[in-house]
């Protein structure tokens, strides 16, 4: 079998510093622009409005295009290149128009289409996709989404509260949160526009996170009950780390080839939950090692151990190594 970064002795821990400097930063520049251009941009599925993707025979002139949309009193329309040169999007948010979806979403795509027929001529300009959706609608989904992360993150906060005691499951939370937090300031930093999809995403990458973190805790726990307090807990953390990234390695080379297989080719409406996934992978990596150990080694100092769990801890290692000594004999006989 393969193995590689078998037996490392890496020294993660003593950079935590420089990640924290690193990810503040970043954050601080996402966050800095949210003063600078306003909130992120949100689809049409959270605003309320229309969305159509059209492809004309030829380039045409963006121009021309929001012209003739100003003439048929469809007024602060955005237009953009959507793929190819001949793909654009066009979005209608003017608050008349979004009121109006609720009376009727196909009259504004209706009014755009004849716009551009009127402008191009028949046949010249096709729709490829129409999207409408009512005010809300849209405040409804943005709210569900909001709520759909709160309650991972409960959900997230709950398990490892039970699986792990509390100074663990405090610091894995904290991570999470970070991992929310890079998220989004790359989304601002990148223009990304924040769809279902992207939600999606961020959902994934917050259970995504919690698992990487898990399998480093979990090691960490089982060092712990080894050694006791013969090792410092940054000593057993590094420990821990080298002997999970082996499989780290492998997981995330193989999320990151199907992640990026679906930014090459997998179209522009996807792109946005590629992207979210692709950076996702490695802020996941990263939280695990130099946002969740650092958290932990903090509370830890704050809040330490008493003797008596010292104590149990060493009273159940002893108990329970018998049991995993005679689990591996297992496991050897049968690969034989």
């Amino acid at each position: 079998m393969l193995r590689i970064f078998h037996n490392t002795n890496y020294g993660f821990i003593r950079w935590w510093r420089v990640a924290a400097i690193a990810t503040a930063v970043f954050i601080a520049a996402g966050m800095a622009t949210f003063g600078i251009t306003g909130g992120v941009n949100y689809s049409i599925e959270f605003t309320g409005g229309t969305l159509m993707q059209v492809r004309f025979a030829k380039a045409p002139d963006v121009a021309v295009v929001r012209s003739a949309l100003d003439a048929a009193g469809i007024t602060g329309a955005e237009i953009q290149q959507f793929g190819s040169p001949t793909e654009f999007t066009i979005r209608a948010r003017d608050e008349r128009q979004v009121e109006a979806q609720a009376a009727g979403a196909e009259g504004i795509a209706k009014s755009i289409q004849a716009a551009l027929d009127k402008q191009y001529g028949a046949g010249a300009v096709e729709v490829v996709r129409t999207e409408a959706v009512g005010p809300k609608v849209g405040a409804e989904l943005r709210s569900g989404a909001i709520m759909a992360m709160i309650i991972a993150s409960l959900f997230t906060l709950a398990y490892l509260a039970i699986r792990f005691d509390w100074r663990f499951g405090l610091a894995a939370v904290l991570s999470t949160s970070h991992d929310i937090l890079v998220t989004v300031a790359f989304i601002k930093l990148f223009g990304l526009e924040v769809s279902l999809t992207v939600v999606a995403a961020i959902l994934t990458l917050l259970g995504y996170s919690a698992n990487d973190t898990i399998i480093i805790f979990d090691r960490v726990r089982e060092n712990l009950r080894k050694v006791g307090k013969s090792q410092s807990l940054s000593g057993i953390l590094d420990r821990s780390i080298n002997e999970t990234l082996p499989r780290s390695i492998m997981t995330h080379a193989t999320t990151l080839a199907a992640t990026l297989a679906l930014l090459l080719i997998a179209g522009e409406v996807i792109r946005p939950f590629a992207w979210v996934m692709f950076f996702g992978v490695f802020v996941a990596t990263f939280s695990s090692i130099y946002v969740a150990g650092p958290i932990l080694l903090w509370i830890e100092s704050k809040y330490p151990r008493s003797a008596a769990e010292t104590r149990g801890r060493s009273v159940q290692a002893e108990v329970e190594a018998p049991a995993r000594s005679a689990g591996r004999r297992v496991e050897r006989a049968s690969a034989r």
